[in-house]
């Protein structure tokens, strides 16, 4: 069923596409920062970061670049009111589980930090979890053509 109930957008659909492009440009200024860093700034980073940082696998950045870049296109097109940013958000989504999954079975960040390296992907994960799920909830009431 591919029903839609054309509901008005209130205010908070535009907040929430603007707060969405800017967190992920964040995570696209980030994804740079990590791609372009220098062996000086490797070597300010804590040992155990540096190890982690050493192990990770090309891959993985790739998979970085494709969950931040999804998340960007997600809420552009939200904010286009484009129906492509459900796909969008749900690609960034699966990008962010694989680079998760990746880091943990691709380097040492589970045996150097322990659990303190699962908050931030937990915050990763949700956060475009929710994206997703707000962009299908979006689509369900007509916001998106």
């Amino acid at each position: 069923m591919n029903a839609t109930l054309d509901l008005p957008r209130g205010k908070g659909f535009w907040v929430l596409g603007i707060l969405a492009l800017l967190w992920n440009l964040i995570g696209v200024a980030m994804f740079f920062l990590q791609l372009n860093m220098s062996p000086e700034q490797v070597a300010l980073m804590p040992e155990a970061d540096q190890t982690i940082y050493n192990a990770l696998p090309q891959w993985l950045y790739v998979v970085f670049g494709i969950a931040v870049f999804g998340g960007v296109l997600g809420a552009i097109g939200l904010l286009m009111q484009k129906r492509w940013a459900v796909t969008m958000f749900f690609v960034s989504l699966l990008a962010i589980l694989a680079q998760t999954v990746g880091m943990f079975t691709s380097t040492p960040a589970w045996d150097l930090k322990g659990i303190s390296t699962l908050f931030m992907p937990v915050i990763l994960i949700l956060i475009a979890l929710y994206l997703w799920w707000y962009s299908q909830k979006a689509a369900v009431r007509g916001w998106l053509n």
